[in-house]
């Protein structure tokens, strides 16, 4: 059977931009630039005959159309990355994790999540800071600050309010298994080692 697709790329920039409801935070997701994902989502309307968007001052509307693309789109792409995670040997799985200039690495034990997810390869970036996640060459982020950023999920990884530090990953891929499975290591690690200020430092999300 011959399947009739359009190009993947397209489809990539239409599922984020539609998730997002605008081309520059999808552009943040794919590590392109805005325009980029305008031409792309354009091309594809192109192809299908069909607008997928209403693009109003400063506002992006999903059509009928593209409200019924858009639950396909998403569970393809979905079933995809189910189907390669399965196919990887262990360690395959590149995560490539920044961190700030100041943040003790020691209290992330690298070591210990290694050997409990031997199926994720992990680098770390340090220093590193939202430029470098925006940029693609990290995948996730410890930064220091407020942690509000619009198409990035933000969760605190020590207890209180202002400034502290964050875990930040874009919107798109912050439920990917290897994003998920060290949030879940660093929520847990840090729950049992509180810091040396004797607050019991948590994430919250």
């Amino acid at each position: 059977m011959t399947y009739t697709l359009p190009p993947l790329n397209a489809l990539r920039a239409f599922e984020a931009a539609a998730r997002h409801l605008s081309f520059k935070l999808a552009a943040h997701e794919l590590h392109v630039t805005p325009a980029a994902v305008g031409q792309q989502v354009k091309a594809l309307e192109a192809r299908l005959g069909v607008p997928l968007f209403e693009r109003l001052h400063k506002q992006l509307i999903l059509t009928a159309a593209g409200q019924a693309y858009l639950p396909g789109v998403s569970e393809g792409f979905r079933q995809i990355a189910e189907a390669t995670s399965q196919l990887k040997p262990a360690g395959s799985v590149l995560l490539q994790l920044g961190v700030h200039a100041s943040f003790d690495l020691r209290r992330l034990d690298l070591a210990g999540f290694r050997s409990a997810h031997v199926e994720i390869g992990l680098r770390v970036l340090q220093p590193a800071g939202l430029h470098e996640l925006v940029e693609g060459k990290v995948d996730l982020l410890i930064a220091r600050g407020v942690g509000h950023h619009p198409g990035y999920r933000c969760d605190r990884v020590n207890a209180g309010s202002g400034l502290g530090d964050w875990l930040i990953a874009p919107e798109g891929t912050a439920d990917c298994p290897e994003i998920v499975s060290f949030r879940e290591w660093l929520r847990a690690l840090l729950a049992e080692k509180p810091l040396a200020t004797q607050r019991r430092p948590r994430l919250v999300g």
